[in-house]
């Protein structure tokens, strides 16, 4: 082993004192290409696009009118269920679109109106059937419009 010398330690030093940091070199950012996933759904841009033009014809379809809110809770949790067994993807849940004419004084009006339209959403986003959902959008007035829901589930695991 060397020995240092004091005039040796001396330049160490010297120099030592006046090192800078040595600036990182720092590469450009390469554009990645953009998936086109919204959020964290991971249903894809493309296919939200088609879901929204009503493009994309449903695999399987549910009518709840004529169901009690109990009664189409639970067919609706099944149905769902079974769908994704057999690997559907989309669904349409057709809710109806409750009451049309807004009419206060009309004998229907006794009971809440539009019932399903406003607790099917909520069912929806419960965590037991949110699990299997990818994506829950309005359906296109082709496939119902306002008294209509897609809901675009996810593989099954």
């Amino acid at each position: 082993m060397k020995k240092v010398s004091d005039e040796d330690r001396k330049l160490f030093e010297e120099d030592f004192k006046q090192a800078r940091p040595i600036k990182a070199v720092v590469k450009p950012k390469t554009a990645k290409k953009k998936t086109a996933v919204t959020g964290p759904s991971g249903v894809n841009g493309g296919t939200e696009d088609r879901l929204r033009k009503g493009l994309l014809e449903p695999d399987a379809r549910i009518d709840l009118h004529g169901l009690t809110e109990g009664a189409a809770h639970r067919v609706l949790f099944a149905y769902l269920a079974g769908a994704q067994s057999r690997g559907y993807r989309l669904v349409l849940v057709v809710t109806g679109k409750g009451n049309p004419r807004r009419d206060e004084t009309a004998s229907w009006m006794v009971s809440p109106h539009g019932v399903l339209k406003q607790m099917v959403p909520r069912w929806l986003a419960q965590p037991e059937l949110a699990a299997m959902i990818a994506s829950i959008r309005p359906a296109h007035v082709r496939h119902g419009g306002d008294g209509a829901l897609y809901v675009y589930l996810r593989k099954p695991r």
